[in-house]
């Protein structure tokens, strides 16, 4: 195990709980409250306005964004492009999750498109990830039972995790979310999505060491992003540091 990473993941998880930052969450009709929880639970401010008539003063104060495109119509692709186009203006990083884009063509189309606008993550599983290109730069992190982050012929991978989460909607959109908490204080996005793919996976692990199924890992979720500290992560981390 590369010791570097669970050392910088404990740093980043401290500083986040000192500055919450706000992030804006650009988040699919299902889980926007879940996702909401979560990250007030790690300690970071989230946002989660679709409206294109607000989306663009929020992201304006946000410190990061994250754009998922769950759910994808008319007006919430008025609202990506706004809220994309204002992070762009500002200087706030931003992570894309193209949920689901392996089931629509038009879906995947978009997503390509705002690869092109600079994100600095792609959060993605392999059937999505495998349809896009990424262009050179951005930072791809592709997940399942080995989460793996990529960028520029280097990688880690993070093996921690729990089976439940995959019976949870909306725990991979939570990840993503956590990716956006993390690129608000860590200027390296590879670093950065490498620690938040390590704290989601170790509160995953603690979550499911009391939960007894789906609906009790949920909760039990919330409770370990509150609770997990740099101790846990020195402990627990599985991460490999790897070449591309």
């Amino acid at each position: 195990m590369n010791a570097v990473l669970p050392e910088r993941a404990a740093a980043l998880l401290d500083e986040v709980r000192q500055r919450r930052p706000r992030v804006h969450c650009l988040m699919n009709g299902v889980v926007p409250k879940f996702v909401a929880d979560g990250l007030s639970a790690l300690g970071a401010i989230p946002s989660m306005t679709s409206s294109p008539e607000e989306v663009g003063h929020f992201v304006a104060k946000a410190d990061a964004l994250l754009v998922n495109l769950g759910t994808l119509d008319a007006r919430r692709r008025e609202a990506i492009g706004i809220a994309v186009g204002v992070a762009a203006e500002r200087g706030r990083p931003w992570a894309l999750d193209p949920a689901h884009c392996d089931y629509s063509p038009p879906r995947a189309a978009f997503a390509q498109e705002l690869l092109a606008r600079g994100p600095a993550v792609l959060r993605a599983n392999a059937a999505e990830y495998d349809l896009l290109s990424v262009p050179a730069g951005v930072v791809a992190v592709r997940t399942g039972k080995q989460d793996r982050i990529a960028q520029n012929g280097a990688a880690f991978s993070v093996t921690n995790g729990h089976p439940l989460a995959a019976m949870v909607t909306g725990t991979g959109c939570l990840s993503g979310a956590v990716i956006a908490v993390f690129l608000a204080i860590e200027a390296d996005p590879f670093i950065a999505a490498s620690a938040a793919m390590v704290v989601f996976g170790i509160a995953a692990e603690m979550a499911g060491e009391t939960a007894t199924g789906p609906g009790s890992f949920e909760p039990a979720l919330l409770d370990a992003l509150a609770n997990l500290g740099g101790a846990h992560i020195l402990q627990f981390a599985k991460a490999d540091h790897e070449q591309d």
